[in-house]
């Protein structure tokens, strides 16, 4: 037996979300049936809602869920009916990057999480009136109040766990937080830099004060963000329409420069001038994603010193051995992310979205 449930569907590139019944094919083995809590919108649901990405419309998006199960296929052995839920993106488990614990780098990401859809076999998860629709968005497809979601995007949470203040755990926390702790991991003393006070960027900067860098510069052109970024951990703050990034640099660190930094904006024109204020052995992680196509120049004689620039997708997490740790720093206190987070009910889904692209809110939660 299908399920028949309300999604915020995109009809079309642009055409925004519209809720709506659709129907969830029955669980595979290796599938779960999720009742949504909570879901986080983050900015790659508006850029694939807006035709940035080739995915199938109509389609549902979301890739920030978090629920509890109903169902499981015959196959599962992570989760069972009850237990609260936390979603992230899926991987094959089979692929050379999966088996070394880099799923984030599955042979098969982009068509199993981004671009396909479908499940690998093309087979559709979400239907309306007999006809399929794009779903199986990271593996979820979250923006709805149930979600067929793969075992491989699941993570188990305690029983209590606060579902509609971890959601963002998911991608965009996991993201800025893996940056620093995954890739950069600084040394005592270092300097990082992040460029975009949004929900990665601050995740990034919140990350970092767990850490042993003393100088965390964050980089932005909107005050508030810039002064919420300081009361989370930055310990300088760079306003771009005021004020020369490198030259901002070369003046906290007495010309040394970052010895890394996190750019989450997707702008290439960031990302350039990011990569111009590395310190010798330095590295920059890109984070933010430009359109297709897009390229950052790079000065090769620059780069002998030393530099590295990193591509990065969802932090290069292991999901099940890095978001219970976010979690717990959650409960702790040591992660504060509710100073993120603005709550909406699901049906205010499109002025979520709105919010997020007028910098009214850095990161919403749907409630539902």
């Amino acid at each position: 037996m299908t399920t028949t449930t309300a999604a915020a569907v995109v009809e079309s590139a642009g055409a925004g979300f519209h809720l709506t019944q659709i129907e969830l094919a029955d669980p595979r083995p290796d599938e779960v049936l999720v009742r949504m809590v909570a879901a986080g919108v983050c900015h790659t649901d508006l850029g694939v809602a807006a035709g940035a990405l080739p995915f199938p419309l109509p389609g549902v998006l979301g890739h920030e869920g978090a629920g509890v199960v109903e169902e499981v296929g015959s196959a599962v052995t992570r989760v069972r009916p009850g237990d609260q839920v936390l979603l992230s993106f899926t991987s094959c488990g089979r692929c050379a990057d999966c088996r070394d614990g880099h799923p984030a780098y599955c042979a098969a990401w982009l068509p199993l999480n981004l671009l396909g859809g479908a499940r690998a076999d093309g087979s559709p998860t979400v239907t309306r009136d007999g006809a399929a629709l794009g779903g199986h968005f990271f593996g979820q497809s979250c923006f709805a109040r149930h979600a067929l979601v793969d075992e491989r995007s699941l993570v188990k949470l305690p029983a209590g766990a606060p579902l509609d203040l971890l959601a963002p755990l998911g991608c965009g926390v996991q993201t800025g937080a893996g940056a620093v702790w995954n890739i950069l991991r600084p040394r005592p003393g270092a300097t990082l830099v992040v460029t975009g006070a949004g929900a990665v960027g601050l995740s990034a900067i919140m990350a970092a004060r767990l850490t042993p860098a003393t100088r965390v510069i964050a980089v932005d052109r909107v005050p508030a963000r810039l002064e919420l970024a300081a009361e989370l951990g930055a310990s300088h703050t760079v306003d771009t329409t005021t004020a020369d990034l490198a030259e901002a640099i070369g003046e906290i660190t007495g010309g040394r420069g970052a010895d890394g930094v996190v750019e989450t904006t997707g702008n290439v024109t960031v990302a350039s001038a990011a990569v111009g204020v590395l310190a010798a052995r330095g590295t920059a992680v890109l984070v933010g994603a430009p359109p297709f196509g897009s390229t950052v120049p790079v000065d090769v004689n620059f780069m002998l010193p030393g530099r590295q620039v990193v591509g990065l997708t969802l932090g290069d997490s292991e999901t099940e051995s890095l978001i219970p740790v976010l979690a717990e720093l959650v409960s702790d206190g040591r992660l504060p992310i509710d100073r993120l987070i603005k709550h909406y009910k699901f049906e205010e889904i499109q002025r979520a979205a709105d919010d997020i692209v007028s910098g009214a809110a850095v990161k919403p939660v749907l409630r539902f």
